[in-house]
């Protein structure tokens, strides 16, 4: 017997249960595979960002990962010679989140595996393993081993693929993941019940031997060593050779027991294309960074954000399949310039020689003198901001580089009739039409009946005045001056188009309702 669903994510991890949990929201049909018959119980990735909670946020768990985070934790870089350099601790929240925070995978892993099971057009599976898929114009076939041997078919309209940097499905439709696979290898090592006093990251920046330290939640903490060449890999994930190496970090203090000890590449590469017909590759299955940065798992929810939204657009008839390729256009660009990024960043832990050390030590101290410099360093503006300039959105000119279009819009707090919130819980998990000062519903008719006619939200902000809520529109007010600050930026901007993973899909006045409107509904594809 065949199942058919909407969407079949193979891959249970952050990024494949978040995908399933958007479609589950957006009231989507999905099943959710994985190979594993529960959580591994190992921490991988260490860090989510502001644009991650924020996605928490939409599906519902966002207060239950923050009780198990560590947040806004700063982080030293020290010189071989034991001088901090570079001090990183942002405190801003544009997008109403802490920017820095880490976590246990596990426990992470567990909370997003909860959250699923609030939506009942969503199926998890474990212990199954994907066999073989064939597709058509239609969707895919996709042959599936469960834990008790058996076999079972489901026919999905499409597949994702999320299950990590060996993925099967990608090996499955041939796509190529390019890149390099950095030849020096690295000690991970994990432990528990530390009692260290450094409630920050730090960076030990050497020539021959650069080290990372991590505090995490509940006592943990994570370290990583750059082994020598011709290091044993046996020898080095020894208790008693570990422990030679954590003596130097705490001194007097107590050693922490060893959790685990493991030796990793860092690999810089991204898949070729993120799509092949009617399956589409997500998180680490689509490129694989060095975790200098901690973006690995939250370029993957991005990915998540960004193609779960067009996946339930096409299975409610809103939207044609072609809408689904604008996910390779919009996300492969920022991923590969993400694991540029990371891997540049590797590099200034580890400075060639000594020379190369000090003169980047003198570039930093530079830095930091001009003005801005040290708030740039700080608040952590050099991490790069996605920008789409092509896909489901209308109006952009790649010269205009302030531009609002293509960029994820800022999370003001409002007033509303349920009391001060955040936008995005005053607005809804799908698309938003935004008046400032202008009420969206007085533009143009047909503008205003089909944005209706997909399920858009149209929200009146106002600087003065009473929260309302109608059918048709919801009146809000900018009670921290955020909208205010967004559109004395951009004056003649009244109305922000908002798409379901928060980025501006378009911008207009009120005369340019209209043409807006019929420019961006052209991306939607033949559905429309």
């Amino acid at each position: 017997m065949t199942r058919t669903v909407d969407v079949l994510v193979v891959g249970a991890g952050p990024c494949g249960v978040t995908i399933a949990s958007l479609l589950g929201l957006y009231g989507v049909s999905a099943i959710v595979i994985d190979r594993e018959s529960d959580v591994l119980d190992f921490p991988r990735a260490v860090g989510i960002d502001d644009e991650s909670l924020r996605t928490c946020q939409t599906i519902g768990v966002v207060n239950e990962v923050l009780a198990d985070t560590l947040q806004d934790m700063p982080i030293k870089y020290f010189t071989s010679w034991g001088r901090c350099f570079a001090h990183v601790k942002p405190s801003a929240r544009p997008f109403g989140w802490p920017r820095r925070n880490l976590f246990l995978q596990p426990r992470l892993e567990r909370t997003l595996r909860s959250g699923l099971a609030r939506f009942p057009n969503v199926d998890l599976q474990v212990g199954c393993d994907l066999i073989s898929l064939d597709q058509d114009q239609s969707g895919v076939t996709a042959q599936i081993r469960r834990a008790d041997g058996e076999h079972a078919t489901i026919r999905a309209s499409f597949l994702v693929g999320a299950d990590g940097g060996r993925s099967t499905v990608r090996d499955l439709v041939g796509i190529e993941l390019e890149g390099t696979t950095e030849a020096t290898k690295w000690l991970v090592v994990d432990v528990a019940n530390d009692q260290l006093d450094a409630p920050y990251s730090a960076v030990f920046c050497d020539p021959d031997s650069p080290v990372l330290m991590v505090p995490l939640p509940y006592g943990h903490r994570r370290f990583e060593f750059r082994l020598q060449p011709g290091d044993d890999e046996s020898a080095v994930v020894d208790h008693h050779h570990v422990r030679r190496l954590l003596v130097p970090r705490y001194g007097s203090t107590p050693l922490p027991d060893i959790v685990r000890a493991r030796v990793y590449l860092h690999h810089s590469r991204v898949a070729e294309t993120f799509q092949r017909g009617r399956v589409l590759l997500a998180g680490d299955a689509a490129h694989l960074q060095p975790p200098f940065f901690g973006q690995g798992m939250n370029s993957g929810l991005r990915d998540a954000t960004n193609l779960a939204w067009k996946l339930a657009a096409v299975a409610k008839g809103i939207a044609g399949p072609e809408i689904v390729s604008s996910y390779d256009l919009e996300r492969r660009p920022h991923a590969t310039e993400m694991v540029g990024f990371a891997t540049r960043i590797g590099s200034m832990y580890r400075p060639r020689n000594r020379f190369t050390e000090r003169f980047r030590d003198l570039v930093f101290r530079a830095v930091q003198r001009v003005p801005g410099g040290r708030d740039y360093i700080l608040q952590m503006k050099y991490k790069p901001m996605p920008r789409y300039t092509h896909g489901v959105l209308t109006g952009v000119e790649p010269k205009h580089r302030t531009d609002p279009i293509g960029r994820m819009f800022p999370q003001p707090r409002v007033m509303t009739l349920d009391g001060d919130v955040l936008l995005d819980d005053a607005i809804g998990p799908w698309f938003a039409v935004i008046g400032i000062g202008v009420d969206p519903t007085t533009g143009d008719r047909d503008a205003v009946d089909w944005w209706r006619s997909i399920g858009a939200r149209f929200v009146h902000v106002l600087s003065t005045g009473t929260p309302s809520e109608t059918e048709l529109l919801q009146t809000v007010l900018d009670i921290n001056g955020g909208f205010s600050a967004w559109r004395d930026a951009n004056p003649t901007r009244h109305f922000v188009v908002l798409r379901p993973d928060r980025y501006v899909a378009a911008t207009c006045s009120l005369a340019g309702f209209a043409a807006t409107t019929n420019a961006l509904r052209a991306t939607f594809g033949g559905a429309t």
